[in-house]
């Protein structure tokens, strides 16, 4: 028996009726920091401005939008730890659809009263579980138990087709088809709804995927010719973490010239804070993924561009709790090289410290952290110190001056399973 039929080109344009006046026609912006920096026209995609603030609504809204009568009076539901539930609640209060949706206890309150408050009296939200499998375990159990649709976040024709309206829009808004569209990639379907497009409307735009490098589940699924899943992930980047990517998005993308990348958490960490402090706009990690595979000065990327070509990239979300700022501020910094941490057995003698300060430190390097443990029977008591540099470039004089003190020196690798306790 064959599949499920992979979505076309016809497909997208029939999305794209279909959500007329639902979604927000985002605007596509220059950028005058990624163009400087790269000396092509870098203009953002922004899907930050939809309504749920990314741009799930488009493929929630489209699979909902045409269920039957009977599967509309049975309900939808659906599992997510915050965009894909955002964009299912306002679907159905638009629609006057009852819907479930299943969150792990660990999504944040603000995404949480953000899916409360675009459903409204048609959604019923429930906390299940730790994880987001712990919540889709639940929601496909509920569903096949009520009789209720389960909306896939993106492993469904409808949502894929939704999805690429974003390219279909990107055309509209310009003269001419971008040279070079970057798609943010977790489970596929945005990326594969803008390939079943531009593969018939725009062929000759390079697309290319960027995956963030701890979850880069459709990376391996090409490697290994199937999609799999990954027993470890990186869920820093969570609007694009994955184990397994979607079934229907793999064999959509089969066939089609499409270029795969990888961007380092770190990376995008950077990109969030130039987008926050230069550009003023506030992203999630995924939704600076894409940015962040440029290749600019003082932060390297996988993804070159010549002068005179244009590039767009998909901005595409902009649900970041506040509180993340520290761990994200925290990971640009160690991604930049210049912050890092040591085991340092100081003597215990008086003045220890002080000559520490005097003689290792260099004048513009910065104690963060330090945590210090006396032990009364030992000659030494060893300290926790995290130190900021003002340049990468100052890390190699520093070891050395740890290298000739009297003091134990031990540096923690940002790799290390230790160093997770830090950031």
């Amino acid at each position: 028996m064959s599949g499920p039929r992979v979505p076309r080109a016809a497909d997208v344009e029939e999305a794209a009726a279909r959500l007329a006046g639902v979604v927000s026609r985002t605007p596509l912006t220059f950028s005058e920091r990624l163009s400087v920096a790269t000396g092509a026209r870098v203009l953002l995609k922004r899907e930050d401005l939809q309504p749920v603030r990314s741009y799930k609504l488009r493929g929630a809204y489209n699979f909902i939008a045409q269920l039957d009568d009977a599967a509309r009076a049975a309900g939808v539901m659906c599992a997510s730890a915050g965009n894909h539930g955002q964009g299912v609640a306002m679907s159905c209060r638009l629609l006057g659809i009852r819907g479930t949706v299943f969150v792990p206890a660990t999504t944040p309150r603000q995404k949480i009263g953000r899916m409360q408050a675009l459903g409204g009296r048609w959604l019923d939200l429930r906390i299940v579980g730790d994880t987001y499998d712990d919540a889709a375990g639940v929601a496909a159990a509920e569903a096949a138990a009520n009789g209720a649709t389960l909306v896939p976040a993106f492993d469904a024709g409808p949502v894929i087709a939704g999805q690429g309206t974003v390219a279909r829009e990107i055309l509209e808004q310009m003269d001419e088809p971008p040279d070079v569209l970057l798609v943010p990639v977790g489970g596929g379907g945005m990326l594969a709804g803008c390939v079943a497009l531009l593969s018939e409307r725009a062929p000759g735009t390079r697309v290319v995927g960027v995956e963030p490098r701890g979850a880069r589940s459709l990376g391996v699924a090409v490697e290994s010719g199937a999609p799999v899943t990954l027993d470890h992930i990186d869920t820093f980047v969570d609007g694009a973490a994955v184990r397994r990517v979607g079934d229907l998005p793999f064999a959509t993308l089969a066939g089609h010239d499409v270029a795969l990348t990888t961007v380092t958490e770190g990376a995008v960490c950077q990109e969030m804070l130039d987008l926050y402090q230069v550009d003023g706009v506030i992203a999630e990690p995924a939704g600076a993924l894409a940015c962040a595979a440029l290749d600019v000065p003082g932060r390297p990327g996988p993804v070159r561009v010549t002068e005179g070509q244009t590039v767009v990239a998909i901005l595409s979300g902009g649900n970041n709790d506040v509180s993340r700022y520290g761990e994200i501020v925290e990971r640009a910094l160690v991604h930049e090289g210049r912050k890092h941490h040591f085991m340092v057995n100081f003597p215990q003698e008086p003045g220890a410290l002080r000559r520490f300060l005097d003689e290792v430190l260099g004048p513009t390097d910065d104690i963060t952290l330090f945590e210090y443990v006396k032990r009364n029977n030992r000659e030494t008591g060893p300290a926790l110190v995290g130190i900021e540099l003002a340049s990468a470039d100052d890390l190699p004089a520093l070891l050395d001056r740890m290298a000739h003190s009297p003091m134990l020196v031990e540096k923690l690798e940002s790799d290390s399973q230790f160093y997770r306790f830090l950031i």
